[in-house]
């Protein structure tokens, strides 16, 4: 009786789920029952198996995302700081160009001349700090209107010039990286109809 008992549980705890409950029904082949779990475990390593390597392109594929989220935040975090500047540099650009307006050799004004002359210089070392941080002037008089880097505020008689090129800047736009971070304000050239 005690050796009945312990069959049993032995039974139980190997995990005989594929056997029959009766024990009367066993097989005739006790090859086929492990041939059977075999194959069940075979299966589950190969699903196991699959499912790590799901995962592991998974964690792959987010450690890139995030690698690539982190790189652009080092880039593109100062944007905003970089639009605030930018309106600084319009601002001494301005007041440059009404010093050189004011400093004609007509007038002979030395202390008007010296004040251009270090506008001229800082708005030049600006332009150098801006250029070292990836932050461009776009130039785009006589290229061709592209919606992602300017604005149409105006069209001109295209005179010597071709339909659709830009004709004049009203105000400068800025690349942040390639990144447009403000488009230019201009006046695209449009055939004349007389």
């Amino acid at each position: 009786s005690p050796c009945v008992f312990s069959t049993a549980a032995q039974q139980r705890s190997t995990g005989d789920e594929c056997g029959p409950e009766d024990p009367r029904d066993e097989p005739k082949h006790p090859d086929c029952t492990l041939e059977h779990k075999a194959i069940k475990l075979e299966e589950q390593v190969r699903d196991l198996t699959e499912r790590y390597r799901k995962a592991l392109a998974d964690s792959e594929n987010v450690r890139r995302r995030t690698q690539k989220f982190v790189e652009d935040a080092k880039l593109f975090g100062i944007q905003s700081f970089c639009r605030d500047l930018v309106e600084v540099a319009d601002i001494l650009e301005k007041t440059a160009e009404s010093a050189a307006e004011e400093a004609e050799p007509s007038n002979p004004n030395p202390t008007l001349t010296k004040i251009y002359e270090g506008l001229s210089l800082i708005e030049a070392k600006l332009q150098s700090v801006f250029a070292k941080h990836g932050l461009q002037k776009m130039n785009p008089v006589g290229g061709k209107y592209d919606p992602y880097d300017h604005e149409i505020v105006c069209h001109v008689p295209a005179e010597g010039m071709q339909p659709g090129t830009i004709a004049l800047v009203t105000q400068d736009g800025y690349k942040l990286h390639g990144r447009t971070i403000r488009h230019a304000l201009v006046g695209v050239a449009v055939e004349s109809q007389e």
